[in-house]
């Protein structure tokens, strides 16, 4: 079980850092964690806000105007400006959390393939491990490129989509482990035992070498996204039109001490 833990939990868990830090933007310090209830989609006219529930429910901005469920908002030259630079800095902001995303899924798998190479035992199954392994690799990525990387960003979809591929990859993981530690636990043979302690010893040194730096790195870049999610954040609490309700427009949701959630939308309705 010592084996098996210690491949898989890396496997697993570095797999899923692109989906943790292309949903919820969680930084590593703890202090800058935003999410949203909103897919989001970028287009060259106008960028729009859509949940399935909730209000408001669609949001469009586009060159200083803004139309919230429909209906159009009348805001000050002030409010145009800051929409305008809110719409830009998103703009700017998806591709590098599609960057983000892919990179997380390319450490994931490097990490997965690390398990498998180190634990396959003849060159016809590591063969056959690999091709599925990559073929789940290259779906996912391609599903990035086809909703990130075209300005289509749908947090709970994206979740949905690597979870699923990674728990595919990881089964397959799991069988290998599990069955190459069980069947050396069974041989009573302890220079087996010792052989496959030996290639877990080899995997850490693999992981480190050639995962933990890339991971690092992600850290690093998803951290710079912090003050840009901070900007955000702060021209929509600039905001001086309210909607209908007369509640404040709030398209990000920003958690303190990963805890903590300021208020959404609709809770702020009341207080305003």
């Amino acid at each position: 079980m010592r084996i098996k833990c210690r491949a898989l939990v890396w496997a697993a868990s570095l797999a899923l850092c692109g989906a943790a830090q292309a949903h919820d933007i969680q930084i590593h310090d703890g202090q800058c964690g935003y999410s949203t209830d909103f897919d989001v989609r970028v287009t060259q006219d106008s960028i729009d806000f859509r949940r399935d529930a909730g209000h408001p429910a669609k949001i469009v901005m586009h060159d200083g105007h803004l139309s919230v469920d429909g209906r159009d908002v009348v805001v000050s030259a002030d409010d145009a400006a800051r929409l305008r630079n809110y719409e830009s800095q998103v703009r700017s902001l998806l591709p590098d959390v599609a960057e983000i995303a892919r990179e997380g899924v390319n450490i994931g798998y490097a990490a997965m393939r690390a398990v498998l190479l180190t634990f396959a035992e003849n060159d016809d199954e590591r063969h056959d491990m690999v091709g599925r392994l990559e073929a789940n690799h290259r779906q996912v990525l391609a599903r990035i490129d086809e909703g990130l990387g075209k300005g289509v960003w749908k947090p709970h979809d994206l979740d949905e989509l690597i979870e699923g591929s990674i728990q595919q990859s990881v089964s397959d993981l799991v069988g290998k482990v599990t069955g190459a530690a069980v069947k050396a636990a069974l041989s009573g043979d302890q220079n087996k035992v010792a052989a496959l302690e030996a290639r877990a010893d080899s995997l850490d040194h693999t992981i480190d070498k050639e995962v933990n730096a890339r991971a690092d790195q992600l850290g690093k870049r998803a951290d710079a996204l912090c003050p840009r999610l901070h900007a955000l954040d702060s021209l929509q609490q600039q905001f001086q039109f309210r909607l209908q309700d007369g509640s404040r427009l709030r398209l990000l949701s920003r958690e303190r001490d990963n805890s903590k959630k300021l208020a959404t939308t609709d809770d702020h309705a009341n207080a305003d």
